[in-house]
C-alpha cells in the first residue's frame, strides 16, 4: 500500500527496527559461541551468564510502561539506542582472559537499552497511521524485523569467519624460527616450532586469538549500526494527543 510510504513515522520506524534487529539477534548468535568455543564455558554457565540480558529487557519494559505518555517517546528511544551502543562499545574490550563480570554487565545494559527501544518504537511507528491501513503497517513492521535479523545474522557470521581467517594468516606469519620471540624463553611449553604437538598447539592458540579479534570486529560493526540509527530519530514526528470528548450540555 503506497499510503504506508507517505507516513514518515511508519517509514522511519520500520528502518529503525531493521537496524535494531541486527545487534539484537546478532549478539544472541555470537555470544554463546564465543563463550563456549573461546572461553570454554559449559552450556549451563553460558546460559546463566547471558540471562541478565533478558532480565534487563524485562525491567526496562516495565519502566517504559510508566514513562510512555509522560516522556517524549523519541527521547525514550534515543536513551535505549545510546545504552545499546555503549554496551556494544564495552563489548569491544572483551578478551580471552576476562571473567564473567564484563559479560554480565554489558548484557544487562544492552538488554535494558533494547527494552527501551522496542515498545516505544512500535508506538510511535503506528501512531500516525490511518486505522484502515494499520494492519498492513504492522505486518510490514514485523516482516522488516525478521528480515533485519536474518540479514544481520548472516553478515556477522560471514564476517566472523572471514576475519578469523584473515587475522589467523597474519598471526602465523610471525611464527618462524628466525623470529626471536618464537624461541625460548619467550615461547613456553606446550608451544614449539620443532615438534608436531607444539605446532598444533601454536595453530590452535593463533586460531583462538584470531577468532577473538573477529568477534570484537563484529561488535564494532553492530555498534556503528546502532549509532547510524540515532540521527533517524530527528525524522520522527511526535504523535498528536488524541482530542478529548466535549462535555455534554446540561
Amino acid at each position: 500500500n503506497r499510503e504506508l510510504l507517505k507516513d514518515a513515522n511508519c517509514v522511519v520506524g520500520t528502518i529503525l527496527m531493521f537496524l535494531v534487529a541486527v545487534p539484537l539477534f546478532g549478539t544472541m548468535v555470537l555470544l554463546p559461541t564465543m563463550l563456549q568455543d573461546l572461553l570454554n564455558y559449559p552450556v549451563l554457565t553460558t546460559g546463566l551468564v547471558t540471562a541478565p540480558r533478558g532480565i534487563g529487557t524485562m525491567a526496562a519494559m516495565f519502566l517504559v510502561s510508566r514513562l510512555v505518555g509522560r516522556v517524549d517517546t523519541r527521547l525514550i528511544i534515543m536513551t535505549g539506542l545510546a545504552m545499546t551502543a555503549i554496551a556494544l562499545w564495552q563489548m569491544t574490550g572483551f578478551s580471552l582472559h576476562m571473567g564473567m563480570g564484563p559479560i554480565i554487565s554489558t548484557g544487562m545494559l544492552q538488554g535494558f537499552g533494547l527494552g527501551f527501544v522496542f515498545t516505544p518504537l512500535s508506538i510511535i511507528t503506528f501512531s500516525t497511521l490511518p486505522r484502515q491501513i494499520l494492519t498492513q503497517g504492522t505486518a510490514i513492521f514485523s516482516l522488516t524485523r525478521n528480515i533485519g535479523s536474518s540479514i544481520g545474522i548472516a553478515i556477522v557470521v560471514a564476517l566472523l569467519a572471514q576475519n578469523t581467517q584473515t587475522v589467523h594468516s597474519r598471526l602465523v606469519e610471525h611464527l618462524r624460527e628466525d623470529n626471536p620471540l618464537a624461541r625460548l624463553p619467550h615461547m613456553a611449553a606446550p608451544f614449539s616450532l620443532t615438534t608436531p604437538s607444539g605446532l598444533a598447539a601454536l595453530n590452535a592458540e593463533a586460531t583462538r586469538q584470531a577468532a577473538m579479534v573477529a568477534y570484537i570486529d563484529d561488535f564494532k560493526l553492530m555498534m556503528m549500526i546502532v549509532v547510524v540509527g540515532l540521527p533517524l530519530l530527528l525524522l520522527l514526528r511526535k504523535p498528536r494527543p488524541a482530542p478529548t470528548a466535549a462535555a455534554p450540555a446540561e
